[in-house]
């Protein structure tokens, strides 16, 4: 949650607030809405402009003009294209259908629908769902599974289609089988816990007893107030220091699974010999009944019966009865009465669960807790197991699946109109998921010794292997090839360098250029790199194939014009510079990217590039270079330092907002000189005086560099203005910000100084990241489109001093092949080099002396607010911190006059570093681990780690298990084969060590402990955070349990508390462009004050984020969150209420149970609960966010505030006074300390406490309290604010009220039993005041303004934007965006 507008009025007295506090949310954020871009108001010019460019390039370049929203506010720049993007609205109609044995019923369905979605409706309804193979006939006519309804002749509203059994084959009845099994585990959790099939938890129906939608209809306002039971556990109360584990997964009652059927199993008598083929019998099961009827059945291809073989003889004669059933469920019906009770009443639950608990996911999340699982038998399980394929693929005709052709294909999908995008993304995004899941299964299988490597021969770390298409390698220095660069650590960071690089390309989308599909899976301390394998590359040596690039580190170097061609158009999105490089003739020979970058035509014609560790320049502070001198904002902070490996590189984010710095830099210089040359008329110099006001410079602004771009954008092609660029506009107040960082500069030293001062000029956004450039013109620039050769000289001389490639326009890229070592540059370019090397300088400088800043600024001010270590990361990598940074950030915190008020980010981040500490020192400790050692040496670690128990023993697995006579021969053949115990002597106090020793050669940070304890002492850690973050990053999945981790008398753990290892996979995020336009669009609608068009353009991105995602994805996620804050803000509360139940579900499903964003989703959820009148749902709701923030980051976090408040205020609305204020008091304690004791926040909680004391009828404290709050609104609003003059009224009613009730007192002292008593008003608060005050600290205002209001207000917001565009046409900038940013979410 943004700004809790409770200080809104203060800021911004006469503006008229919307919904100040989520309009910065962008979908996929996982701390989406607390990334807060400094929240424009309708008021302010800022939000009208349209929001269009998200950061990471989802828009293709030829996709950036058609897409506007339909609503007709497509940019100036726009060709008129807005016409396609109408989005087909279906008009849907109705179909009967009628399965046999059941009534006919009507089924809604669209014209886009194929007739296979109908099958999938009649497989997952009640009555139907245990029919598998038939056909959809109409009027006898057999429908074809794959055709659109539209396509059918004859189909219309009414028609009857009729379900007719088919005969079945092996496959179908395969299917069936399958089917039937999922039926019967469809309520069971354990391929949740056990990360499979991508199921996952979901813990809100335990909270909300079922679904939300129907209690809302039966439970009657008045009648629940009586029978609410709100004391939460003792573990929630504020203050409690105990964090128990075991109420993380509550039990939910309907996971003590119906059991139907004992076994159901493939017999061992198949397959049927020939004999009974050709009777038609196509396989045999066999059955145990809950009766414990043994039975074995065959499948023939007329459908299911009994027949007579036992588990030792073969009789396959059907027996007397043999039940013949088209469905297994009808013949198991038959057989055991059990089963059809069971089985009926399974159903019904399946089907009351909300459809959004039981849709898979698009990627596994893992769950780091787990109960003891009971382990069933299952044959389609076991079955899976053994075979390369993944669930369902038996629909692929041909079997294995050829990754790369399908990567590639849908790649090359036509992409000119809505339609077609949407289609193109769909498959883009079904073919990464189903990949990801591909790679992480055999990457798994190669670490576990189940994949024979191709290279048999050669000891096991340079073994590569080839499992399902997919080619797998693992992270080691194979061969010396990162021996300059770092070894092995090189060879560990390289992968993930790579994949970020393939993320980058695929975001550019350049047509005809292609990358491998790269999935890096760490698993059991193994880094294992899978790829998809480009066609021919396995036959021929390496040597032949790269035509473009360098194999060899930059000794030989080749290159391909076409290679060139392509990568050129991504030269400028990416901001990589077109350069030479000697090769080993000493030729110069044109590059486009780094020399690692590999070209290769693969045998299916297509251009690939790989190996794109370095798309992204070197980072100069991690990399001591002999003989360079970094620049003294980065010498201060002791850079450069050693890194392990030379392969630290910046981020794209860094290089964005560096870039976009640089722009603003320019256009004040450019302005600059332009006025100072009018007031040198007379005089030729173009030397700066020292005396130019910051007014002058303002009042410039419009003609600040408008004849320079002018002309270089129009010759500019689309496909060069880069997806994430967007033009900005400087306003007046940015130049008179940053001109006190160049008034001194002349241009004769500018170079310099520009380099020296950057660091002075503020960021401009909050997170820079939008990022703008002027097009340049093609031919490099030479014929000037400036007339005036002054005009001329002041461009380039702003162009030289902020480091642009080319003379005449703004235009910033890298070289990153600079301080690589082996490359060599050819003489003539040596002035460029070093250009390049200063610009690198410069961009290392900017990051410690800018973005760190921003970073800690904005935690100050509550724009950011990270709750554990992934949101913190993501945090930094929004500003483009790379993580290695941390310690830097830490100590930057640490010497900040405010650091009480960021406490909570030095404890996470503290908490971050250790447990990243710990995880490298992890992943060497398991690589020496064998298998059967493996839950022993996990557990023995994690209590070295957290328990307090000095004298940690392993335990070594038992010795009759371990044989005598080892065979030599076979040792260390599997990756995890080594059969040494060095593990079992780690001690804590050297485990300790080694972490504090890791922490100051990675992170350069010095941690003042010695064991865990001491860490706890230290710094505020909870040993139960440091537990979580562990597991979570080491893929640890423990037993949910309690556990005492500070008992000295034995340890904590033991190995049956160990159930499981997990993969962490790391992939690309193919994105949704149109969706996000739409989402972008509407949000921006939103903030102008437009709330209903807002609510349609979200809808319609609601609409293709299901068309291109499915029904899961933390994007859909972010919609729906809005969805429902609008809903709520127009006044809808149960659809409000409806579409926030999902985002909870669905954050749940999609992001962890216990991660922040759910925490947050669960507070939204309850606000609207107690709007619907379920004033219990949202006390547990309430209760449940708590626990999980007590769990996640402790009770002293900044959001612990809010929460308690809105705790505090329901129980005050049920009557729970001394409850209320436990929760309300602790708010007020929290937000004085993270606010400070002067802040609107305090106020408003002493109000909140006052409110409660007054219905205790303690006014003394009432009053009190309320005069806090009086004092702090006078001094920060003034006497005449509306707020200000509330508190005063408030006070004086309760003065009144303390006055009378004294008087009452002295009348009873007085006159003893017979006094008169004055009937005195004690206020139970009205649930209307309770809802306004909820409203309020949650950041929602309500404006009560008439039809009329809102029509001028409209009308206002118009008028202004016509202002601004007319404004825009005079500075030729077009396409001024304001650029709202899109937030990775969990990537790495």
């Amino acid at each position: 949650m943004v700004s809790k507008t409770d200080d809104i009025p203060a800021s911004v007295p006469n503006c008229t607030a919307v919904d100040l506090a989520e309009d910065g949310e962008t979908p996929d954020s996982a701390e989406s809405d607390r990334t807060a871009l400094k929240k424009p108001c309708p008021c302010e010019h800022s939000a009208s402009a349209v929001v269009m460019n998200g950061d990471a390039g989802h828009d293709q370049a030829e996709e950036a003009e058609s897409k506007q929203d339909s609503s007709g506010d497509a940019d100036p720049g726009d060709d008129g294209n807005e016409q396609e993007v109408i989005v087909i609205q279906d008009t849907g109609f109705t179909v009967k259908i009628q399965a046999p044995g059941t009534e006919p019923f009507d089924l809604q369905v669209s014209p886009q629908e194929m007739v296979q979605e109908i099958h999938q409706v009649l497989m997952d309804r009640e009555d139907t769902c245990h029919r598998t193979c038939f056909s959809l006939q109409l009027d006898g006519n057999v429908l074809d599974n794959f055709a659109e309804l539209k396509s059918i002749e004859g189909l219309q509203e009414g028609s009857l289609l009729k379900v007719v059994e088919e005969p079945y084959t092996v496959r179908e009845a395969r299917i069936h089988v399958r089917h039937i099994r999922d039926l019967l585990k469809s309520l069971d959790p354990s391929d949740a816990y056990n990360g499979v099939d991508c199921n996952s938890l979901s813990f809100l129906s335990v909270f909300t007893d079922g679904d939300l939608g129907d209690s809302g209809k039966r439970k009657k306002k008045g009648s629940e107030l009586e029978q609410i039971d709100c004391t939460p556990p003792e573990h929630i109360l504020p203050g409690s220091k105990e964090r128990p584990l075991v109420p993380l997964q509550p039990q939910n009652k309907d996971w003590k699974p119906l059991q139907c059927l004992k076994v159901l199993t493939m017999s061992g008598w198949n397959p049927p010999p020939g004999n009974r083929k050709m009777h038609g019998d196509l396989m045999y099961l066999s059955v145990v009944t809950v009766e414990e009827r043994n039975v074995s059945i065959t499948a023939s291809t007329r459908g299911f019966y009994l027949n007579q073989s036992t588990t030792y003889t073969f009789n396959p004669k059907p027996a007397n009865p043999s039940f013949l059933s088209h469905s297994l469920v009808e013949l198991l019906s038959q057989i055991s009465p059990a089963f059809k009770k069971n089985f009926t009443a399974l159903q019904k639950k399946r089907v009351q669960r909300h459809p959004f608990e039981r849709i898979a996911t698009p990627f596994q999340v893992y769950s780091w807790t787990a109960p003891q699982i009971d382990h069933a038998m299952d044959c389609v399980r076991a079955e899976d197991a053994y075979t390369s394929r993944l669930g369902y693929e038996e629909h692929i005709p041909g079997q294995t699946r050829d990754w790369n052709e399908e990567l590639q294909t849908t790649r090359e999908l036509p992409r000119k109109n809505l339609p077609e995008r949407l289609l193109r993304e769909r498959a883009i995004f079904k073919v990464h998921s189903d990949f990801a899941a591909a790679a992480t299964r055999g990457a798994m299988a190669v670490i576990d010794g189940n994949v024979m490597a191709i290279n048999p021969g050669e000891e096991t770390r340079m073994q590569m292997f080839i499992w399902n298409n997919i080619f797998f390698s693992l992270g080691f220095d194979v061969r010396d090839h990162y021996k300059e660069l770092g070894g092995d650590a090189a060879a560990h960071a390289a992968p993930t360098n790579d994949l970020n690089g393939v993320r980058a390309y695929g975001a550019v989308d350049v047509e005809g250029l292609y990358t491998l599909g790269t999935v890096v899976v760490d698993y059991r301390g193994y880094r294992v790199t899978a790829q998809s394998i480009i066609p021919g590359i396995l036959e021929r040596e390496q040597e032949q194939s790269v035509i473009y690039g360098s194999i060899d580190f930059g000794k030989t170097v080749v290159s391909h014009p076409k290679y060139l061609e392509l990568l050129e158009k991504t030269s400028r999105p990416l901001k990589v510079q077109r350069h030479c490089v000697l090769n080993e003739k000493d030729t110069a020979v044109e590059l486009c990217s780094s020399v690692e970058c590999k070209g290769i035509i693969g045998n299916d014609g297509r251009h690939y590039i790989l190996d794109l560790l370095r798309t992204f320049p070197p980072d100069l502070n991690f990399l001591p270079v002999e003989g360079e001198e970094l620049s003294p904002e980065s010498q201060k902070q002791g850079f450069p330092r050693q890194h392990r490996h030379r392969l630290a590189c910046l981020r794209q984010e860094l290089i964005e907002a560096f870039v976009e710095h640089r722009y603003l830099l320019f256009m004040k210089m450019a302005a600059l000189q332009l006025m100072q040359q009018k007031a040198n008329k007379e005089s030729k110099t173009a030397a700066l005086p020292e005396s130019i006001s910051p007014e002058s410079v303002s009042d410039s602004k419009p003609t600040a560099a408008p004849e320079a771009s002018e002309k270089a954008s129009e010759a500019a092609t689309p496909a060069f203005d880069s997806p994430t660029s967007s033009e900005s506009t400087l306003t007046p107040e940015d130049t008179a910000e940053s001109e006190a960082a160049l008034g001194q500069e002349t241009t004769s030293e500018s170079q310099e100084t520009s380099a020296r001062d950057s660091s002075a000029v503020p960021p401009v956004t909050a997170n820079g990241t939008h990022e703008p450039t002027i097009p340049e013109s093609q031919n490099g620039g030479c014929d000037s489109p400036l007339e005036d050769p002054k005009s001329r000289e002041v461009v380039l001389n702003a162009c030289k001093a902020v480091g642009s490639i080319s003379n005449t326009s703004f235009d910033i890229r890298f070289n990153p092949d600079i301080f690589s070592p082996g490359v060599r540059f050819p003489e003539d370019s040596a002035e460029e080099i070093q250009k390049q090397k200063q610009l690198l300088k410069d961009a290392a400088a900017f990051l410690v002396s800018c973005q760190i800043p921003s970073l800690i600024k904005d935690c100050l001010d509550h724009t950011a607010l990270p709750m554990d270590g992934a949101t913190l990361t993501e945090a930094l990598h929004q500003r483009g911190i790379n993580v290695r940074y941390l310690g830097n950030v830490l100590e930057f915190v640490d010497k900040m006059p405010a650091k009480p008020q960021l406490e909570h980010v030095y404890r996470i981040g503290i908490t971050e570093l250790i447990t990243r500490c710990t995880k490298h020192i992890f992943k060497t400790y398991l690589q020496g681990v064998e298998l059967s050692a493996l839950s022993a040496a996990v557990s023995h670690f994690l209590n070295c780690f957290l328990s307090s128990f000095p004298d940690a023993v392993a335990h070594l697995p038992a010795d009759e298990l371990v044989s005598r006579k080892k065979n030599k021969r076979r040792r260390n053949r599997v990756p995890g084969g080594g059969d040494n115990t060095a593990w079992a002597s780690l001690t804590p106090s050297e485990l300790w060590k080694n972490i504090a020793s890791e922490a100051l050669s990675y992170y350069h940070f010095t941690l003042q402990c010695e064991s865990a304890d001491q860490a706890v002492e230290k710094y505020g850690l909870q040993k139960i955070t440091l537990l979580r973050e562990i597991s979570v990053k080491t893929g640890i999945q423990i037993l949910i349990k309690e556990y005492n981790f500070d008992s000295r008398h034995k340890p904590a753990f033991t190995e049956e508390d160990i159930l499981n290892i997990f993969p962490v996979v790391k992939h690309v995020n193919p994105k949704a462009s149109d969706a996000f336009h739409f989402f972008q669009s509407g949000q921006a609608k939103v903030q102008q004050g437009f709330l209903k068009e807002g609510c349609e353009l979200i809808n319609e991105a609601l609409n293709l984020f299901n068309n291109v995602y499915g029904a899961m994805h933390v994007e859909i996620c972010a919609c729906l969150r809005l969805l429902a804050r609008l809903n709520y803000i127009i006044g809808d509360h149960p659809e409000a209420l409806s579409n926030q139940q999902k985002a909870v579900l669905m954050s749940e499903r999609v992001l962890g149970i216990e991660h922040p964003n759910t925490i947050q989703e669960y507070m939204h959820l309850a606000l609207y609960c107690f709007a619907n009148g379920q004033l219990s749902t949202a006390l547990k709701l309430l209760y449940r966010a708590r626990y999980l923030m007590l769990l996640v980051c402790g009770e002293d976090h900044p959001e612990m505030a809010l929460l308690d408040s809105n705790i505090g205020l329901v129980l005050h609305g049920v009557m729970e006074y001394d409850l209320s204020l436990r929760f309300l008091e602790n708010a007020l304690s929290i937000n004085s300390k993270y606010h400070g004791p002067r802040s609107l926040k305090v106020a408003l909680s002493n109000h909140l406490v006052a409110r409660v004391y007054e219905s205790k009828a303690e006014f003394r404290s009432a009053l009190q309290h309320e005069k806090e709050g009086y004092t702090i609104y006078k001094n920060q609003v003034g006497e005449a604010h509306e707020k200000t003059k509330e508190s005063s009224e408030y006070l004086k009613y309760l003065t009144q009220q303390a006055v009378a009730l004294q008087r009452t007192m002295n009348e009873i002292y007085k006159n003893g039993s017979n006094a008169s008593i004055m009937p005195l008003k004690f206020t139970a608060p009205s649930m209307a005041s309770v809802l306004e005050q909820l409203n309020i600290i949650n950041g929602i205002i309500f404006i009560p303004l008439s039809q009329k209001d809102l029509e001028n207000l409209k009308a206002e917001v118009q008028r202004r934007q016509q202002l601004q565009d007319s404004g825009k046409a005079e500075e030729h900038q077009e396409d001024s965006q304001l650029v709202l940013d899109d937030k990775l979410p969990v990537d790495d």
